[in-house]
């Protein structure tokens, strides 16, 4: 059994975030041994595929090394890199079917790929008891969806930030915003040539920060996108050493985020 491991979000090595993909089953394995696996990787996510009858179509399980997550931009486009650029799917497309996430499709995009996502609009709420001390900084604004989102007033404060994990990982706001898991965003600087810089801590999730988050820009398109007043924004994870090219553009109740994707490792399972 084959598995790669992929740099998303990224044009070149070393760059993005890293997201094994496992070559597509044609039945799922036990829960536990994907889990297990995902652990083994000790990546940000494991992503596992099922075969259908139709040759560009797939299920889609995503694990980090402790828990099966709903979401993931990243190893969603490493998976649809190994399917295009190392299996040879002939499609133009490929379509994934999701437990949490409904149907998710990934399109050849120039040199990259462009993947339809659900928008996830965040709701602003008062700053959670203990958040400011977690980050080591006072937040402009604090909003909710899947992760707490918070803004601060500059790009400079996001890249600078440190925050106290243990504490980011106690940090919770009520049903349907996971605990532990938090995006910081802010406008970039005018001569940056972005739009939106962020960092995204999930030790809730077992991450202590993940290198470039797809399914947290689906909160990023609809908040900046408004206060830019434009649908389309240039984005980029400002994850220390390597960092993630994440474009956006939302449309209506969908977000496409597009991006590139690297094989660094192919792999063989003895298992």
């Amino acid at each position: 059994m084959r598995q790669w491991t992929i740099d998303a979000f990224a044009a070149a090595p070393f760059k993005g975030n890293q997201a094994c993909v496992v070559e597509p089953f044609d039945a799922w394995p036990e829960d536990a041994w994907m889990q297990a696996l995902a652990a083994e990787n000790n990546q940000a996510e494991t992503a596992f595929l099922l075969k259908t009858a139709e040759p560009g179509r797939f299920g889609l399980r995503w694990m980090t090394p402790t828990v099966e997550v709903p979401l993931c931009g990243h190893a969603t486009l490493a998976s649809a890199h190994v399917l295009f650029s190392e299996i040879g799917v002939d499609s133009p497309q490929v379509t994934f079917e999701t437990r949490q996430s409904g149907v998710l499709t990934v399109a050849r995009a120039g040199k990259g790929y462009e993947m339809d996502f659900p928008s996830a609009p965040p709701v602003r709420i008062a700053a959670p008891a203990g958040l400011a001390e977690a980050m080591g900084v006072e937040p402009v604004e604090v909003w909710q969806a899947r992760f707490l989102l918070a803004v601060l007033d500059s790009e400079q404060a996001v890249r600078n930030l440190m925050p106290d994990l243990a504490k980011i990982e106690q940090i919770s706001v009520g049903e349907g915003c996971e605990r532990g898991n938090l995006l910081v965003s802010a406008l970039a600087d005018s001569r940056s040539g972005y739009d939106v810089v962020s960092r995204f801590f999930a030790p809730g999730s077992g991450i202590p920060e993940d290198p470039a988050t797809g399914s947290a820009h689906c909160s990023v398109a609809p908040l900046f996108a408004d206060k830019l007043g434009r649908k389309s924004l240039k984005c980029y994870q400002a994850y220390p050493g390597r960092g993630g090219d994440i474009d956006v553009e939302l449309k209506g109740d969908r977000v496409a985020l597009r991006g590139k994707a690297v094989t660094v490792v192919e792999s063989r399972l003895r298992l």
